[in-house]
């Protein structure tokens, strides 16, 4: 069936996430995906510039991840991860996971996503503190433009305020302070920008009461809030700050984690760890629901010596499906250089948009990390004036981007490319003309 006669089916039985209406009207229906590119149902073909939704790192089509699925739902398909029971690629992979990430951080929970993360990171924390007499410490800090998911209390985490209307009251007990977003973020006279972006912390903090304050929780890199990338003082001081006061750093490495910034995980960019760290999207390359957190080695100890069961699981926690295709990928991760592609073939589209969209009037930043950036459109590239929303430049960028073949995200007007570590050269620079093209069409 056309694209269009598939909508209509669409329209009559589907919600969507974010469901808009007058949105999937202009939507694509995909049929096939292959490397760094997706091929809708009439025919079309697409570079799929944020690799999904930024977690097919290894590109689509590989046979090696739907081959190690396939064996393991013909051996053992589901088996429960409760206490009590486990499976061999559930232990083989926290195995790994101790391997790669943080020294510190050896214990591992599975769940099927990333708000399923965030919140067994809450739950997680909230325990460890009752479990070292101190009950009150319950209070979640996180970041304006930060994203940790849409489940109540991980939407109420969440810093980007379209996604809380509909939805509200939220939950108590979750405040937000601002990003350090060095585009836009305003310091005082006398102290670096990233220093006193991470002093707003420890403001936060004394505002509450220390006393009451359970976690920070922030990504290494924001990026469905723009691709926002921290000075390098920033994170180093939230350190000293979360130590200072008894709180827990908890890494939001959904996106970042698994090589999209050239490292497995971002913060070792800035050479601290984090207490607990949430991960999902690239450990599996989106080839089936999977995500978790590992915790450090003193709260696993509170776990282990607290004689009280921790009360917290999903269905689906340590999958044995989702494990062994994990366990494929970081295979695939390792065996391919992933982390290496990512930071060349990141410096290269970096490049290339400085190069052919450095010096137009309204593209007021382009940044990056590693395979993930960003192009912030602006009304005045002299005074960083938005554009005002009702004008719909990202929106119309982003469709002009989709009729000549590349398929994205927008935050607002900002315009978000994190295409998979598999793409190609031509198909890097196909990116940069590509948007280039859109944006003049729209701006001038």
């Amino acid at each position: 069936m056309t694209n269009t006669e598939l909508l209509t089916r669409d329209a009559a039985h589907l919600i969507h996430p974010l469901h808009d209406p007058h949105t999937q009207q202009l939507a694509r229906v995909w049929v096939k995906g292959q490397g760094a590119q997706l091929t809708d149902a009439d025919g079309r073909e697409f570079i799929d510039g944020l690799s999904g939704l930024w977690n097919v790192i290894v590109g689509h089509g590989r046979q090696e991840l739907a081959e190690a699925a396939a064996t393991q739902a013909a051996t053992l398909a589901y088996a429960s991860g409760y206490a009590g029971s486990s499976n061999q690629p559930a232990i083989e992979l926290a195995e790994q996971l101790a391997a790669l990430t943080y020294p510190s951080i050896n214990k591992f929970f599975f769940t099927s996503g990333g708000g399923e993360a965030t919140e067994s990171s809450i739950k997680m924390a909230r325990a460890y503190w009752k479990l070292k007499g101190r009950p009150k410490k319950t209070k979640v800090i996180s970041r304006i433009e930060g994203y940790h998911g849409v489940t109540l209390a991980a939407m109420s985490a969440t810093g980007l305020s379209s996604y809380w209307p509909l939805f509200e009251p939220r939950v108590p007990g979750f405040i937000h302070i601002p990003s350090p977003y060095p585009y836009r973020y305003e310091a005082p006279s006398g102290v670096s920008q990233g220093l006193a972006a991470a002093n707003e912390l420890e403001q936060a903090i004394l505002r509450e009461g220390a006393d009451s304050v359970a976690m920070f929780l922030a990504e290494p890199v924001q990026g469905a809030g723009g691709v926002i990338v921290p000075q390098d003082d920033y994170f180093p001081r939230i350190r000293e700050i979360c130590n200072r006061y008894d709180v827990l750093l908890v890494a939001d490495e959904v996106i970042t984690g698994f090589g999209r910034t050239g490292l497995l995980f971002a913060l070792k960019h800035w050479n601290i760890e984090p207490d607990i760290v949430q991960f999902a999207k690239a450990i599996t390359s989106g080839y089936i629901p999977f995500g978790g957190i590992g915790i450090n080695d003193t709260i696993a100890e509170s776990l282990t010596d607290g004689h009280r069961p921790w009360m917290h699981a999903y269905t689906y926690s340590a999958h044995p499906v989702g494990c062994a295709v994990a366990l494929r990928n970081l295979k695939i991760i390792e065996d391919e250089d992933l982390l290496g592609q990512c930071t060349n073939k990141g410096s290269r589209l970096l490049s290339a948009l400085m190069e052919s969209l450095g010096d137009h009037p309204h593209v007021g930043e382009i940044r990056g990390k590693g395979l993930m950036c960003a192009v912030e459109l602006v009304a005045d590239r002299s005074t960083k004036e938005s554009f005002p929303s009702n004008a719909k430049v990202g929106a119309r960028v982003h469709q002009e981007a989709v009729r000549r073949g590349l398929f994205s995200r927008i935050k607002a007007d900002t315009y978000l490319l994190a295409p998979t570590a598999v793409i190609t050269d031509d198909q890097l620079d196909r990116c940069v003309e590509i948007l280039t093209e859109s944006i003049h069409t729209i701006l001038g």
